[in-house]
């Protein structure tokens, strides 16, 4: 992409595929009132330019199983390292180098309680020039996962949004189980989320039919869902900040929700530790920030220590792309 910014067009594509990631070109037109070529060429322009792809992703909770926010302080010289190391892993998701690049923030999502323990208590601890390991187990979500930060940019009307959402995901009174064949188009879609059914089908020897039937089971159970991965910088400069909260546990609900409300926020969640909710905030520059912290996370009642730290870079978000 050049330094120009995006165009109403461009803005409107990004929504719609944050808010239906396999939605045909064909419908996004429709709803837009553009030809299916020309979205077609918008998203072929922005995949190669801004590094627009569509990823899907894995809700954890649907599953069972519990996610976890590990931060590695470790020495200068190893932070690099160490997170190209955890990206690599299947496991992990959501990697950034903060707080001066001397920590390492991975979201961890293990299989079982020994790919857990094995990791917490076993290999991070005894890797060289890694000096502290925090985990924090995540406890209910208010914004992040099929709720990604492009939904809030407004460039769609109710209507728009309205006609593109898909079917609303359906309440489960068990966690679900995946078999290996569900494993396998996890594992495709995680790479490209608009990997096509005759594709899928190719990949993974089943029929094309059993392929889609099985994909709309995934989507409507809630254990898949697709997000839009894209260049921070796509939208313009801005400051990415991850802040730790303490809050008085009768106010977490309010807090969270507050949160989640603001437009600033990628992504808020109770955790456990004395730091007891975490956010992820995208502002203009770090007067921005500075505002955000003193006029809106001031303002909310509740919140009685604060901890920032600037995002430097992120390493994995979905999926790892190793550097060219």
């Amino acid at each position: 992409m050049d330094s120009s910014p995006l165009d109403p067009l461009d803005l409107k594509l990004l929504q719609a595929l944050q808010i239906d990631g396999r939605a045909p070109f064909s419908r996004i037109g429709e709803v837009l009132g553009v030809s299916d070529q020309t979205v077609a060429r918008r998203f072929r322009r922005l995949r190669a330019g801004a590094g627009l792809r569509v990823v899907g992703g894995i809700d954890e909770t649907r599953l069972g199983r519990a996610s976890w926010m590990v931060r590695l302080r470790c020495t200068p010289d190893a932070a690099d390292r160490l997170a190209e190391a955890l990206a690599r892993r299947h496991d992990t998701s959501h990697i950034e180098l903060i707080a001066g690049g001397t920590e390492v923030l991975c979201s961890m999502k293990p299989h079982s309680e020994k790919e857990r323990d094995d990791l917490l208590f076993g290999r991070l601890p005894r890797t060289p020039r890694v000096v502290s390991v925090t985990a924090q187990c995540l406890l209910h979500k208010f914004y992040g996962g099929p709720l990604g930060w492009l939904a809030k940019i407004r460039a769609l009307d109710a209507g728009q949004e309205a006609a593109l959402r898909p079917p609303p995901v359906e309440a489960a009174a068990r966690p679900v189980a995946l078999d290996r064949d569900d494993e396998a188009l996890l594992a495709l879609l995680r790479r490209d989320g608009r990997t096509t059914f005759s594709e899928l089908q190719s990949a993974t020897g089943q029929s094309e039919t059993a392929v889609k039937r099985r994909v709309e089971r995934l989507r409507a159970c809630g254990v898949l869902y697709f997000d839009v991965q894209y260049d921070k910088d796509l939208l313009g400069p801005g400051v990415v900040a991850m802040l730790w909260l303490t809050v008085a546990p009768a106010a977490l609900a309010a807090v969270g929700q507050a949160l989640a409300d603001h437009p600033e926020v990628r992504f808020a969640a109770a955790v456990t530790g004395q730091a007891n909710m975490v956010a992820s905030v995208l502002v203009p520059d770090t007067e921005g920030l500075y505002r955000y912290l003193s006029e809106r996370i001031g303002a909310l009642d509740g919140i009685q220590s604060v901890e920032t730290s600037l995002t430097l870079r992120q390493i994995k978000y979905l999926t790892y792309e190793p550097a060219r």
